[in-house]
């Protein structure tokens, strides 16, 4: 079995590393090496980094859809493309290059969350449940049948630790996958598209929190499902800090929503139905810190309004 193997993040090496052990990895596609950090140096994607190190071939193409990429595509013969958040949509040319099947691992439990951001959109509507589908990829968004799906609770993960759930989840249905494929017991189940909803694609914007709309159960819920990538956050004195980490708790003061309550060695402030602990933040060009390593050297206003 040949397989051609698309990802570019944290969440797709655990499933890179699976695959390597057991099948032929002809090649490993990814996005190209960006600028990040201060001094804006040219960073490998984490796939490409594990790829090197497993001794895989690694192909950056600019647009995976061009045809020089089709020709080279081909040209590696493979029996199957497995992709899980590689970054480039894949058009029919492309999808149609493997012998078999092109598949997708989406996160989430299809027909539900479509789309781009379903591990924080789960999070952030406040989803009890989410999961992984094994999907076979066609033109449309995450239209295509699903051959296998398997649920994970939420409870109180963060998004980067659903994502470390949902990628251990996925190396162990692909493989799954692929022995019911060779052992001719894989079946493929239609999507009902009357149930699909659709997981928007995150910005900085969709994490700014305001005080006078949001519940303290929505609050956390968007400082968890934003955790750290780009992070819930609001104004003080009007400068922007990023939340981490907050919990709810009851309050029944007469405080406005997005005053600050109390500033010793917490951190509270008032919401609309009661108030959160706000418990880790990062302010710009800072380190993230917990709440009290803060306030040792930086101060709260208490009644000062947050947001903005």
């Amino acid at each position: 079995m040949k397989i051609i193997f698309m990802g570019t993040p944290e969440i797709a090496v655990p499933v890179l590393e699976t695959l390597s052990e057991s099948y032929d990895v002809e090649l490993v596609v990814t996005m190209q090496d960006r600028k990040k950090g201060r001094g804006k140096k040219l960073l490998p994607p984490p796939v490409k980094e594990k790829a090197i190190e497993l001794g895989l071939e690694v192909y950056q193409p600019e647009n995976i859809n061009s045809e020089e990429s089709v020709k080279f595509l081909k040209s590696k013969d493979a029996d199957l493309f497995v992709v899980i958040a590689y970054g480039q949509i894949l058009k029919e040319e492309v999808l149609k290059i493997p012998k078999l099947y092109p598949i997708n691992i989406h996160a989430s439990i299809l027909p539900k969350l479509r789309g781009a951001a379903p591990i924080n959109r789960a999070i952030i509507q406040g989803d009890k449940i989410s999961g992984v589908s094994i999907m076979k990829m066609e033109r449309g968004l995450d239209t295509g049948d699903v051959a296998l799906c398997e649920e994970i609770e939420i409870p109180n993960l963060n998004a980067e630790e659903l994502e470390i759930e949902i990628s251990k989840l996925g190396s162990k249905l692909i493989v799954k996958f692929i022995e019911e494929l060779e052992s001719g017991e894989i079946t493929f189940q239609k999507q009902d598209s009357t149930l699909a909803t659709y997981a928007e694609k995150i910005d900085k914007f969709t994490g700014y929190i305001d005080f006078n709309t949001m519940k303290s159960g929505e609050i956390i819920n968007l400082v968890r499902g934003l955790y750290k990538k780009p992070a819930a956050s609001t104004v003080y004195k009007t400068e922007r800090f990023k939340i981490l980490r907050a919990t709810q708790i009851e309050d029944n003061t007469s405080a406005v929503p997005g005053e600050i309550i109390e500033s010793n060695k917490n951190l509270i402030v008032k919401t609309l139905d009661g108030a959160i602990e706000i418990l880790e933040v990062q302010f710009p060009g800072k380190r993230i810190m917990n709440i009290e390593e803060y306030l040792a050297g930086n101060s709260f206003e208490v009644g000062s309004i947050l947001g903005g």
